[in-house]
């Protein structure tokens, strides 16, 4: 499954009716980068991400962890 934020951006980019290079040119970031982040890339550069969710009215921030249960 993925996570949260490539879930988020593919989610509202749609919503919007954006392609990804839109939404790229929009946030000042290369296409490559758009297509990592909606992918779901575990390593990706925070700055930019802030850039592009910044669109969206969205920044990342610290969240509390969820603990897993000993059963999952």
């Amino acid at each position: 499954m993925k996570n949260t934020l490539s879930k988020f951006l593919k989610e509202k980019r749609k919503l919007l009716k954006m392609t990804q290079r839109d939404l790229a040119d929009r946030a000042g970031v290369g296409l490559r980068f758009i297509r990592d982040m909606e992918q779901g890339k575990k390593s990706l550069d925070m700055e930019k991400v802030n850039q592009v969710l910044a669109l969206f009215g969205h920044e990342m921030s610290p969240t509390p962890k969820q603990r897993r249960s000993e059963h999952e």
